[in-house]
């Protein structure tokens, strides 16, 4: 008994994050893989952060320039 012929179909195009994922997976071990994931977090919020700082320091300078 022969099994059917099985194809291959690709219905959506891989993400550039998403084939750079694949090739992270195949090059690092996980714990690579979780600390470099980790990493990019951190910078990330370290970005947020910093964008809040300065809105609010935006804040706070209009707040004391604003006359009585």
């Amino acid at each position: 008994m022969q099994a059917a012929p099985q194809t291959v179909r690709a219905n959506t195009i891989p993400s550039v994050g998403g084939a750079l994922r694949a090739v992270e997976s195949l090059l690092l071990s996980n714990g690579q893989r979780t600390a470099r994931r980790n990493a990019w977090t951190s910078v990330l919020e370290d970005r947020r952060r910093a964008k809040d700082r300065v809105e609010a320091q935006h804040v706070l300078e209009a707040v004391a320039t604003r006359t009585s």
